[in-house]
């Protein structure tokens, strides 16, 4: 079966999408955090099944799946995620969120890191293979993943038995939506999105008064002098050739200005793209923790704990090209640029790797180009213009929505549609 760029072209271009916006309004103002997305699992699941898709539901927790199958051929899985953050929107938009949890403690939730885009994105996207299946054959698996804020929900899916469940991919595909002018999108192949390792480091000291310091071990100057020898890992134990970032980005200890703790936990962040690299920053922490501690006369040894382990986001050369070469001919390569590294990080990596499957990630502008332009004449884009995680990032749903439905479906197309290869 072959499907030429033309008729890729009517296939994606033709499907009405008008009902995108609303729905992604929808998700934005009722954002879900990680393992609570069971109002957006619902939603989901309610489309794919009017689609006529296979619909597998609780996987990992509130994790969704629709399987659309179009006769014998390659199977795509294309990804997205569905969890939203715990942050308080300032953006003003007439569809902001007011979400609050209902913990005993209320935490603010909104989707300020585009996960609501996806999602929007890859139902559109199942829509336009849905409606024009008779252009392709294979199998897709349309996969809308919980809890990617807090690294687990891919593991999650996976250890539920997400192999048994479905179809082996022969390619695992996936966008993120980032602060590029909408309409544009940017591909790139090897490490594109960093791993990340979280460690939380405790310092044990000897508690006292603060007019005694001499009777106490204190714990906050231990801290203190580790966050500062910290910085001098990048700069001074890492090659200079290699992307390393070393963030401390919580320190706490004591209650009071008088006493001195007994204790002190301090959380960093780490984020690297080589393995080698990777495993001897972890060693540089830990080595200097524990000198730090030692040369204070510290009662006991620092405790580490590491949490949050992203792995790389490593694209696969050939998938890439072939994806590029579709989104170029299908958008004109004006607009599919080259999206370098990244030093954010993703658990999509999780998916391709229980199936050992090679995979493919891209970036997907959702900025106004007109604020985008206005920030890049400024000169300085990363802080004139509200990023991922931010309490003011907020996608433009058009262009936005429209060009990563037809991303995904066009990138699913180059297997499906007999492209070159199958």
């Amino acid at each position: 079966m072959s499907t030429t760029s033309s008729s890729t072209a009517a296939l994606v271009g033709r499907g009405d999408l008008g009902w995108q916006e609303e729905f992604y309004r929808d998700l934005h103002r009722n954002p879900e955090l990680s393992h609570q997305e069971h109002r957006t699992a619902a939603k989901v699941a309610e489309r794919l099944g009017r689609l006529g898709c296979e619909v597998l539901t609780g996987v990992g927790g509130t994790g969704v799946i629709g399987l659309l199958r179009g006769g014998p051929g390659p199977v795509v899985l294309l990804r997205a995620d569905m969890d939203a953050l715990p942050v308080r929107e300032a953006t003003g938009l007439p569809y902001a969120s007011e979400v609050t949890t209902d913990e005993d403690v209320p935490r603010p939730v909104m989707h300020a890191c585009g996960h609501d885009v996806h999602v929007t994105c890859l139902l559109g996207a199942a829509q336009l293979l849905a409606e024009g299946r008779e252009h392709w054959s294979g199998t897709l698996i349309a996969l809308f993943q919980p809890a990617e804020e807090i690294g687990d929900g891919a593991r999650g899916m996976v250890e539920d038995g997400l192999r048994e469940r479905v179809p082996e991919p022969d390619v695992v595909l996936g966008q993120h939506v980032l602060p590029a002018p909408a309409g544009t999108i940017a591909t790139g192949t090897g490490p594109v999105f960093a791993a990340a390792d979280s460690l939380r480091i405790t310092v044990h000291g000897r508690g006292g008064h603060g007019s005694m310091p001499h009777a106490a071990v204190d714990p906050v100057v231990v801290a203190a002098m580790i966050v500062v020898r910290l910085q001098t890992i990048v700069s001074r134990e890492v090659p200079p050739g290699e992307q390393v970032v070393l963030t401390v980005g919580s320190v706490r200890a004591g209650a009071k200005s008088n006493v001195i703790p007994d204790t002190a936990v301090l959380e960093l962040n780490l984020r690297t793209y080589d393995e080698r690299i990777r495993q001897r920053v972890l060693a540089a922490v830990e080595r200097i923790a524990r000198a730090e501690c030692t040369a204070s006369g510290c009662p006991a040894e620092p405790g580490f704990e590491r949490y949050g382990r992203y792995p790389v986001t490593d694209n696969d050369a050939e998938a890439t090209e072939r994806v590029t070469g579709a989104l170029r001919a299908h958008f004109g390569a004006d607009r599919v640029g080259d999206m370098g590294r990244l030093s954010a990080s993703e658990d999509f990596g999780e998916l391709a790797a229980a199936f050992g499957a090679p995979s493919s990630y891209w970036a997907l502008g959702g900025t106004d180009p007109e604020v985008f332009e206005r920030a890049r004449r400024g000169g300085d884009l990363a802080r004139d213009l509200p990023t991922n995680h931010s309490s003011l990032f907020a996608p433009v749903p058009s262009p936005t929505l429209r060009v990563g439905a037809e991303a995904l479906a066009v990138a699913a197309l180059a297997w499906l549609g007999g492209g070159a290869g199958n």
